[in-house]
């Protein structure tokens, strides 16, 4: 059963969705001031010393030095190429179409467990993976019928790396709890990102206040907060919640970016977004079917093991 909406674990769902929808919306008022470069690498650090802060009162334990490849392996792709790719792209693409071209990445994170972790590729799975990348390709046709558009194209790259990221945390996660991993993750994307610096520094001198704030709140709100309270929420929450919770990102970030941005989406681009996101449920369906039953209960994050561990989404938004 869904635990009552008033919930302290509901509502820290519910803000954990808020929050990584506004960052879609946040890049774009990041960018204009910034520049890809430096938003991202302020985003990266700001998020990695806020994590680090919080580290001891959540207890995050030192990772395994056996773990650091996979670690730096999700630092470079879910952290610092993503965040790289997801700016570079909503130079020109809207916010509420970047979000739900993101919203394909689990499709890319099924169909490498299938060619390295030999998980088994359901016809359900197929179909839904099909039916999101067909929905993705009619987000990225929305500006025009003449072809992809080169810089939806960047942000559907970026989605892949969620893919890959999502796809390594898998045996982090059997080991530790999903915020160890978010740290260890932001931590190493930090470290991938430090070339970034002098153009950090140079963008940041010359920076509005408006542009600098949103490097701030996207660091510390989105990307750090964001983490805690997912952590918090999902360790206490049905697995089917905290997925369906995913769901609620796009339409969500299409609501913020017409409030704060005054986008107003594209038909097709809501017709294929709707069509994304109905093959990661097809996807996500079957694989919660494949799952025991048993209902997880209140606990701590280390409460959550193996299999359902490996399953918990941890995302790098």
């Amino acid at each position: 059963m869904f635990p009552r909406i008033a919930s302290p674990h509901v509502l820290a769902l519910a803000g954990t969705v808020v929050l990584w929808a506004s960052a879609f919306p946040a890049i774009r008022i990041g960018i204009d001031g910034l520049g890809v470069e430096a938003l991202s690498f302020l985003r990266i650090a700001i998020a990695a010393v806020a994590l680090l802060l919080v580290a001891p009162l959540a207890k995050v334990r030192l990772p395994g030095r056996r773990d650091l490849p996979m670690i730096a392996l999700c630092g470079a792709t879910g952290v610092t190429a993503y965040q790289l790719l997801l700016n570079w792209g909503e130079v020109e693409v809207a916010a509420g179409t970047a979000s739900l071209l993101i919203a394909t990445a689990p499709v890319f994170s099924v169909l490498l467990g299938n060619l390295f972790l030999k998980e088994r590729l359901s016809r359900d799975i197929i179909l839904g993976s099909i039916v999101a990348i067909a929905g993705a390709a009619i987000v990225s046709l929305a500006a025009g019928t003449s072809g992809f558009t080169l810089s939806a194209l960047i942000v559907l790259a970026a989605a892949v790396f969620q893919g890959v990221y999502h796809f390594a945390t898998k045996p982090l996660l059997r080991r530790y709890t999903g915020l160890e991993v978010a740290t260890y993750a932001m931590v190493a994307g930090t470290v991938f990102a430090l070339p970034l610096i002098p153009a950090t520094w140079h963008a940041a001198q010359q920076a509005p206040g408006g542009a600098l704030a949103s490097a701030g709140y996207l660091g510390l709100l989105p990307s750090a907060l964001g983490f805690v309270i997912w952590a918090y929420a999902v360790a206490r929450l049905p697995l089917a919640a905290s997925t369906a919770a995913l769901y609620l990102v796009p339409p969500v970030a299409l609501v913020v970016s017409l409030v704060w941005l005054g986008e107003v989406p594209h038909p097709i681009e809501l017709v294929g977004g709707a069509v994304s996101i109905a093959g990661v449920v097809l996807i996500n369906r079957h694989r919660q079917a494949q799952r025991p039953s048993a209902s997880e209960g209140e606990g701590a994050p280390k409460a959550t093991s193996g299999r359902q561990a490996a399953d918990r989404p941890v995302s790098t938004r």
